[in-house]
């Protein structure tokens, strides 16, 4: 279970059984059964300073049949375990909600419940995600969608040819699951991604037709871009050598934003090398664009303590430890104001589209 390279090659059908039998053989012996796990969080994580991704450690934690305070999370383990294997042997995927319902009820013979709610359950799916090695995607248990992209290029969506430049005006919705036996690139023209933070100014985009006049694709992802996006815009860079450029709000949320798509995240830190794109660039907004821009102080938002705060935390992160970010987060600090998108506006609602975005990358005038 602790070799990853061993089980690389192996469906998530067998490493579950593999577990099992593991924990069977444990009983056969007389021992009593534990199964060992990844610790998911931020004392068992790094930054990658080779490939500039976060990832994880090798820190495990242990969990006993015979042990009063891990009994039930070792139960529940394989309780989530079985269903994943039955969804993959139906074939069929489900929300990660109704694996919770699926699984809820009264253990036999007493009044305890196997979940008292979906915060019990869904931490246990993410811990046979590092467990197994395997995106969550790949146990058949998928996300909401959110996320949209229009632009030059078609895909195969399960066998459906899509033009995605022909998807109107609210774009083609990013499925949680875009792995390569879903989702197929077909024809492309596009030279760049540009990945745009809120849905509101990347419907500006989409309506002035940005992608066609600049030959790329945009994509959003409804704030913190889910799972999905994040893997798509991982694939289509490798896969179609595309450059990803980012535009976010000037905040330190906006920053984190993109730290997330470039080194990935902690909570996902197991995911990284198959979801950050670490030569992402960081187009803005940036706390400089106040002054550079001559934009109106009546567009400015001043910083709270709250956003003081997590400026400092967030300035302590390796991976913030770049000089250039140092001095853009201390700028943001120094001047303390907080920028939208929507500011840009005050110069002219299609500034962004023809003026700001179109000379950042003509000029490079970029952070990677």
């Amino acid at each position: 279970m602790k070799n990853k390279k061993e089980d690389s090659g192996k469906s998530v059908d067998e490493k579950i059984n593999k577990l099992a039998k593991e924990v069977l053989n444990q009983i056969e012996k007389n021992n009593n059964p534990t199964v060992d796990m990844p610790l998911r969080g931020i004392t068992n994580v790094y930054f990658d300073e080779k490939n500039k991704i976060i990832q994880m450690g090798n820190k495990t934690s242990s969990r006993s049949f015979f042990n009063l305070g891990q009994s039930k999370k070792f139960m529940q383990t394989f309780l989530a375990a079985k269903v994943i294997q039955d969804l993959i042997k139906q074939n069929i995927t489900v929300p990660i909600r109704s694996i919770y319902y699926n699984t809820k009820h009264t253990i036999e013979g007493t009044k305890e419940e196997t979940w008292n709610d979906q915060s019990e359950s869904d931490p246990i799916i993410e811990d046979l995600e590092v467990t197994l090695d395997a995106l969550r995607e790949e146990l058949h248990v998928r996300a909401g969608s959110k996320g949209a992209m229009v632009g030059n290029l078609t895909i195969i969506d399960s066998g459906d040819k899509i033009d995605l430049r022909k998807m109107g005006s609210g774009g083609w919705s990013i499925p949680s699951i875009v792995e390569n036996n879903i989702i197929k690139f077909d024809k492309c023209e596009a030279t760049y991604i540009l990945f745009i933070e809120k849905d509101t100014i990347w419907s500006r985009f989409n309506e002035d037709k940005f992608w066609r006049k600049n030959n790329c694709i945009i994509i959003h992802g409804g704030g913190q871009p889910p799972r999905g996006v994040r893997r798509l815009l991982r694939r289509m860079h490798d896969e179609l050598k595309l450059p990803v450029y980012v535009v976010v709000d000037s905040d330190i949320y906006g920053l984190y934003i993109y730290s997330v798509v470039k080194q990935g995240s902690i909570n996902l830190a197991f995911e990284s090398m198959r979801m950050a794109v670490p030569k992402a660039r960081f187009l803005g907004l940036s706390s400089f664009d106040f002054e550079k821009y001559k934009l109106p102080s009546s567009v400015i938002l001043r910083l709270k303590e709250v956003d003081k705060k997590r400026i400092k935390e967030v300035m302590g992160y390796p991976w913030f430890k770049d000089n250039k970010w140092q001095k853009e987060i201390k700028h943001m600090l120094k001047i303390g104001v907080k920028l939208e998108l929507e500011a840009l506006s005050a110069k002219n609602f299609k500034f962004i589209t023809e003026k700001y975005v179109p000379d950042k990358i003509r000029n490079k005038d970029y952070l990677d």
